[in-house]
């Protein structure tokens, strides 16, 4: 198999910083050296400086392509392979070629020559980069049509940084060496400004400083390097979830504030089995205090938890950690040397650990919740009483017979030994260790010599006692367990039904969000649920659904308003309120929150659909334009030439009268075509929805009698009273609309009978009625004419291909209206275009805009 080549990328953050130039020098060194190396593709823009460092290099003949009239330049890929140079230099790795080349995008082009084994030398601009298009747009306003996915660019090779000062940018383009003089004053004030420049740049460096360090991570990975490189400073702060977990990130936010670049990433390590799990609630808490000081948050899962931190920590490559002191009293160290301690010992010398003070030294971290705390509350009590007053009792009815030691004593441990293990098979462990003990105390005191005393004088009798509280011990660890196995067994059982639940909605597909949400709410027995959606700009979170149950439930805005809160994707997060969920539910809430985003998705697919059918309805359309075009176009234009070799033919003398006549005829042609056309393309801006209107206030006075211009005169009574009020709408598409509808009532009209126009007002709505005295259009069709490409009967009557009442409905309701179609009273049919009246506040902009436009010394 053949080699592929090697790409090698020149970034730059904005034209003219020197990319092209810095490639070109690349070229005339590697070539001094003996490479075969020709120019495939260099676009030098005019610079002189760039055009000299092409001379002394091959360069390949660019292939031509006409289109549309006019002759573009490509790269000759076909050329190049033919050529099979070793290295060939490609400009401007983001451009689109001209339709009709080879490919649709430079870079894939370059993915040919990378394929046939050829070295590609390139440049792009980080304004390029697919990912960062909605970014560079909100800094310059510029919305960039040429892009480069991000994954061609991150397997390049090798990157280098083309970087320039913003002031010596400028300055190059000040002097003439970037763009021509005409433009440059342009630049300067628009694109070019120093902080567009200053974050284009900042952008560029950060993107070239992840890329390197991606490299670096590889290069370790490849290479099973552990230890800790310090090429940048990472700290790793260690959470427990206490209250301590502020004082550790603002300290550690300090220590990165010294260093610049450094990264901040907040860890908490819980265990698997999550019995220890902190509060959700303070997890967001420290989750929000580490991003607004620039840092991240991480969750792991460990049963080691120094083991978890320092694997985390050396697998990002960080060089400190810090911890807070320990929490644990002095007696708790009996158990191990703490966390801290551990992991500064198993460090080693290439991370170090800060060990910081704060508030809640040596004050208790507080017991785990109990493994076996499974038997409900009453239950527990009921255990403890027995384990306490049951062996108190019976030892007083006991010891009432005789005082002396004797075989009964087996008796007696038999007795005692039915309390505890009655006192466990009801509490649980704890209550039946409790009776265990307090039994083997009161055989010691009432029923062994010397009696009354502790101390037992028979070792018959030790044994009788420590085989007693043994068998206790058992007995009660036996019932425990056994206990906690039925509830984990019912717990199970329950999971696995709402599971199957959840798992049968998705197959059926009928579940809605609202009655996930619904579902889950109930499940888990909390008052609100509510599926959050974070924006990918500006990063707040809205609420897309929320169910609760009583109406003053409290909002749920953020994560931070939730007792507990799962991700849905990237963007989305299923948060709860109620009461905090313990750590064993998380998995089912989980599975619910799997489920909302399938729903998304679903959602998101099912726009998708519509978006595609919508599509697939423009080309239908644009199947029927092209159809209608072929016969509606052909006819004025076959009118116009007609009339056009008419005049000028020699063998014909044309009377003046006919001359007049042929060029009246060109003259409808022509109007025919402006006409047909126009539809066209306002159809075309309807289907592709780029129609955006400008809403303001206008006088139907002035903009409706210029809409009249294409009908005959005479053909057309206008009523439109003083009184009218303003109507909001864009005057253009207005113009347009009405023009359509008069023309088209015209065309229906029979002849003598004008078509009336009048408008009215009728509540916060202002009325155009363009009333014909034609045939009319029965009710069934009333809709169907609005389609595109529909003439009433299908029969044309005149010329036109059937768009105008589209586009005018169209328009219509782009500018917040409507069109309709009624009966006219008498016979024919009735157009009512109906607006919005425009707002004070527009009507005082709009009077206000006029006084200024007339007032003396305005310009125009």
């Amino acid at each position: 198999m053949a080699r592929r080549g090697r790409l090698r990328i020149y970034l730059g953050a904005a034209p003219g910083v020197g990319k092209t130039y810095a490639m070109l020098s690349e070229a005339h060194r590697r070539a001094e050296r003996g490479t075969d190396i020709v120019v495939a593709l260099v676009e030098h823009h005019e610079r002189p400086r760039t055009q000299v460092l092409l001379h002394g290099l091959e360069q390949v003949p660019r292939r031509q392509i006409v289109y549309r009239g006019s002759t573009f330049t490509e790269m000759d890929t076909d050329a190049v392979l033919r050529r099979r140079p070793t290295v060939a230099l490609v400009d401007e790795l983001a451009h689109t070629n001209v339709p009709g080349s080879r490919n649709e995008k430079r870079w894939q082009d370059i993915d040919e020559l990378l394929d046939a084994g050829i070295d590609v030398i390139s440049t792009v601009n980080i304004q390029h980069l697919e990912s960062l298009g909605d970014v560079v747009e909100s800094i310059t306003g510029v919305r960039q049509r040429e892009t480069v996915p991000d994954e061609v660019v991150r397997r390049a090779d090798q990157f280098e940084l083309v970087d320039m000062a913003p002031e010596a940018l400028r300055r190059r383009m000040a002097h003439g060496n970037i763009y021509a003089p005409d433009k440059v004053d342009a630049a300067l004030s628009h694109y070019f400004r120093p902080g567009n420049l200053t974050a284009l740049r900042e952008l560029a460096l950060l993107w070239t400083a992840d890329r390197v360090d991606a490299y670096l991570r590889r290069y370790r990975d490849e290479h099973g390097i552990r230890s800790t490189w310090h090429a940048r400073e990472r700290i790793v702060v260690g959470l427990t979830g206490g209250p301590e977990g502020s004082t550790l990130i603002r300290r550690a936010a300090r220590m990165a504030a010294k260093s610049s670049g450094a990264e901040i990433m907040a860890v908490y390590v819980s265990r698997s089995d999550g019995l220890t799990s902190a509060s959700p609630r303070r997890l967001a808490d420290l989750r929000r205090l580490v991003e607004q000081l620039g840092g991240t948050f991480h969750h792991v899962i460990g049963d080691d938890i120094p083991g978890a931190l320092l694997d985390f920590a050396r697998g990002v490559n960080a060089n400190q950690i810090v911890l807070g002191s320990s929490r644990r009293k002095t007696w708790q160290y009996v158990f191990g040397p703490g966390v801290g301690a551990t992991v500064a010992r198993e460090s080693g010398s290439d991370i170090d650990v800060h060990i910081v003070t704060h508030d809640e030294v040596a004050k208790g971290r507080g017991l785990p919740v109990a493994r076996g705390a499974r038997l409900g509350r009453s239950r527990t009590l009921t255990g403890w009483i027995i384990g306490l007053a049951g062996p108190l009792l019976l030892a007083a009815l006991l010891s009432t017979g005789s005082p002396a030691p004797g075989p009964e004593f087996a008796s007696d441990v038999l007795l005692f030994l039915s309390v505890t293990v009655l006192a466990a098979l009801v509490g649980g462990l704890y209550p039946g260790l409790a009776s265990a003990t307090l039994g083997s105390l009161l055989l010691n005191y009432y029923f062994t010599d010397p009696l009354h005393r502790w101390a037992i004088a028979e070792r018959h009798l030790i044994v009788a006692i420590v085989v007693y509280f043994a068998i206790a011990v058992a007995v009660a660890t036996v019932v425990d367990r056994s206990a906690r196995r039925t509830q984990q067994a019912a717990r199970l059982r329950a999971e696995s039904e709402t599971l199957t639940l959840l798992a049968g909605s998705v197959l059926r597909g009928d579940d809605t969000l609202g009655a996930l949400l619904e579902r889950a709410r109930e499940t888990f027995g909390m008052e609100t649920a509510a599926l959050l959606e974070r924006d990918r700009e500006d990063h707040r979170w809205s609420c897309v659904a929320r169910v609760s149950v009583s109406g003053d439930a409290g909002p749920l805005r953020t994560p931070d308003d939730a007792d507990v809160d799962v991700p849905v994707g990237d963007h989305a997060m299923l948060a709860m309120s109620g009461r905090v969920l313990p750590a064993e539910d998380r998995r089912v809430l989980g599975a619910f929150a799997a489920h909302a985003a399938a729903i998304v998705d679903r959602e998101r697919l099912k726009d998708e659909a519509e978006r595609a059918h919508k599509l697939a309805e423009g080309n239908r359309i644009r199947t029927a334009l092209l159809a209608a075009v072929s016969h509606d176009l052909r006819t004025p234009l076959a009118a116009i030439k007609a009339s056009v070799s008419s005049l000028r033919s020699d063998d014909v003398a044309w009377s003046e009268e006919d001359e007049a006549g042929l060029l009246e005829s060109i003259e409808e042609g022509a109007d025919r075509l402006d006409q047909l056309v126009g539809n066209l393309l306002d159809m075309s801006r309807l289907q592709t929805g780029t129609v955006e209107p400008l809403i303001r206030e206008i006088d139907l006075d002035e903009v409706v009698p210029r809409a009249l211009g294409g009908v005959p005169e005479g053909s057309v009574v206008l009523d439109i009273p003083e009184s009218l009020p303003f109507a909001a709408a864009d005057p253009g598409l207005l113009e347009r609309s009405v023009a359509n509808i008069v023309e088209n009532a015209v065309k229906y009209s029979p002849p003598g009978l004008p078509v009336l126009v009048r408008a009215s007002a009728l509540g916060g709505r202002v009325e155009l009625r363009v009333v014909d005295r034609g045939r009319g259009v029965p009710d069934s069709d009333k809709d169907r004419i609005f389609e595109p490409f529909q003439r009433h009967g299908d029969t044309p009557q005149g010329n036109g291909v059937g768009l105008g009442l589209a586009v005018a409905r169209g328009f219509a309701e782009a500018m917040g209206g409507t069109l309709d179609a009624e009966d006219t009273p008498g016979g024919g049919m009735t157009m009512v275009l109906t607006l919005p009246v425009a707002t004070p506040a527009a009507a005082h902009r709009e009077r206000e805009e006029r006084k200024a436009a007339h007032a003396p010394g305005a310009r125009g």
